[in-house]
């Protein structure tokens, strides 16, 4: 084992901003290589400042104490001439702190996004760049300097000088606001990466939901009582067998359901007059959110078991797509019936080509999907969910790779699950109660998934499609269906019989390449059952080429105003 460490303890000491970042616009505070990457948005940008003028503590800074050459550096959008120095400031651990200050309050660097800040004086808070500024709005490196400020309050803001004491009281708290330093003194730089490495990767981050739980977490009487977004999850999972549902994607739910942006600022929520954007539901408290919240999810559970043929979060291609029909159940909990035909063509079409239509990126899919649904217009709503897949093709993955993990695994498997797989011990087939029996509480359908061959054939059949059999149970024993195949019980009639073959994609022909012990001919057999069952099934929940109009009953044949048929005209999500 390797002990090689800090020759000495990190030395505690503290920073005044005025003093700090006048040191990183002279090129003595510099980032290492290691980690020069920064993230931050506006938000965090703003969020930082309103923790320093409300005086909270914005975490610790450690800092590498090193001989450093002259050199023309980058901090964020500053271009620096750096000195020579003996003592020169690593940034180990804080770089998106130290970088979002020094360009923020830098004449030059808060030009950039995501660097420009201002504070409104008579509202009391950081601001993102106004459209038209007024007098008393003022630039945070303005409020920094206090040459500047005198300058601004005879000048620009001239007609603001009421709100100067204001001004002065949020100057003097940023230019002396203090921040815990440690000060590491080491020449060896792999010591420090492992610094670095640990501090960011030691323990496990708070996730958007667990912060969101925190935030919102109510008084500790009746704590038990109240719903959280785990018991939600929980809840759903014991009613309806469909799994435990992550929390992240419960929050996005929940949000979805109140706003057309499940990625929006959440700290705000609840917060109607602050909050950037309006809730669907102004006026509604936190517990009420959770409860509606619930409904909504299972209707959209519900959905997808009961119409769209998904029995199991397992199947789940994108999770994405829980949230959108949360949105959607929760302003038409009872969609018309050619409405819910409709809303499963769009999931298998999402399902199958949304990488391409979407370019590749799940992570904007709810947002953008959950915009086309307006509250109190089902039929629009649905119109124009199907308008964002209108540039999708007809497409049928291959089965030439099978990964329980992955999305194309996840569709063959539904429409292995379409068949009703049933016991070659007593013909019967398996329910949505032994599928979630079998896989419990696991995230992937691997125990309900097996080799066949797990050697003695190709590398590439191995991996076929045709190589795993779907044993949607956890009383028979899967090891033996493959020898039953073969030997049909007395019990069972011709009729049960074929109907047991059927449902795993076996013919006579190939139980009889079985029974030959001709794997790969057996393989090849099955997997052409397996792709025609698959190229069906996504024809029945698709419909490509069906015609994507409303219910009758919701036409308006006498309003012919225009002449023109809104259903001709669908969004383009891919511009």
């Amino acid at each position: 084992m390797n002990t090689a460490g800090l020759d000495t303890q990190p030395s505690a000491d503290t920073y005044e901003l005025e003093d700090l970042i006048p040191r990183a616009w002279a090129g003595l505070v510099r980032v290492p290589h290691f980690q020069r990457d920064f993230r931050w948005g506006s938000q965090d940008v703003l969020r930082l400042f309103d923790s320093i003028v409300r005086g909270y503590p914005i975490g610790s800074l450690l800092l590498w104490v090193r001989a450093s050459p002259a050199e023309r550096l980058t901090l964020g959008s500053l271009s620096i001439d750096a000195p020579e120095s003996d003592g020169a400031l690593w940034v180990v651990d804080g770089q998106q702190r130290i970088t979002s200050l020094a360009n923020s309050l830098h004449p030059e660097g808060s030009h950039h996004a995501p660097f420009i800040v201002y504070y409104d004086l008579i509202e009391q808070e950081f601001i993102g760049p106004p459209t038209h500024p007024s007098p008393h709005q003022i630039p945070v490196h303005v409020l920094f300097d206090l040459d500047k400020l005198l300058d601004w309050f005879d000048t620009t803001g001239k007609s603001a000088k009421e709100y100067f004491p204001i001004a002065r009281q949020v100057a003097k708290r940023l230019r002396q606001f203090k921040i815990p330093v440690y000060l590491v003194k080491q020449e060896d730089q792999d010591v420090l990466t492992d610094i670095f490495d640990r501090m960011n990767n030691f323990g496990k981050r708070l996730s958007r939901a667990e912060i969101f739980s925190a935030l919102f977490a109510g008084d500790e009487e009746g704590a038990d009582d109240r719903l959280t977004i785990s018991s939600i999850a929980d809840q759903i999972s014991e009613q309806t067998g469909f799994g435990t549902i992550d929390d992240d994607t419960v929050l996005h739910a929940i949000l979805a359901r109140r706003g057309p942006d499940p990625s929006r600022e959440i700290r705000l929520e609840f917060d109607d007059e602050r909050r950037r954007t309006k809730s669907d539901f102004p006026g509604e408290d936190r517990d009420t959110a959770f409860t509606e919240g619930r409904v909504a999810l299972l209707r959209a559970v519900e959905f997808l078991q009961q119409t769209a043929g998904v029995p199991h979060l397992s199947m789940v291609s994108y999770k994405a797509m829980l949230v959108v029909f949360t949105r959607f159940f929760a302003h038409f909990p009872e969609p018309k019936e050619r409405h819910l035909q409709l809303l499963r063509r769009i999931y298998w079409r999402v399902v199958l080509t949304g990488p391409a239509v979407f370019k590749g990126s799940f992570t904007s899919l709810a947002r953008v999907l959950c915009s086309y649904i307006y509250p109190q217009d089902e039929q629009r709503s649905v119109r124009d969910l199907l308008g964002s897949m209108k540039t999708a093709a007809p497409y049928v993955p291959s089965s030439l790779k099978f990964r329980t993990n992955e999305a194309v695994a996840k569709i063959i498997l539904c429409s292995w699950w379409e068949l009703r797989p049933r016991s070659p011990f007593t013909g019967l087939p398996y329910d949505s109660h032994d599928l979630a029996e079998a896989l419990s509480e696991n995230n992937t359908a691997a125990p309900v998934v097996h080799w066949i061959y797990p050697r003695g054939v190709s590398q590439a059949q191995k991996f076929w499609a045709a190589n795993r059999l779907f044993v949607p149970s956890s009383t028979d024993p899967a090891n033996e269906f493959m020898m039953r195949f073969t030997q049909r019980p007395f019990d069972l009639d011709d009729v049960t019989w074929n109907a047991v073959l059927a449902s795993y994609c076996l013919t006579e022909t190939a139980v009889e390449k079985l029974r030959n012990a001709r794997p790969e001919e057996f393989l090849a057999q099955r997997q052409h059952v397996i792709n025609t069952q698959l190229e069906n099934f996504l024809d029945r929940m698709a419909e490509w080429d069906h015609e994507d109009t409303p219910a009758l009953h919701d036409l308006d044949f006498d309003d012919d105003t225009d002449g023109d048929d809104e259903w001709t005209e669908l969004p383009d999500v891919t511009a």
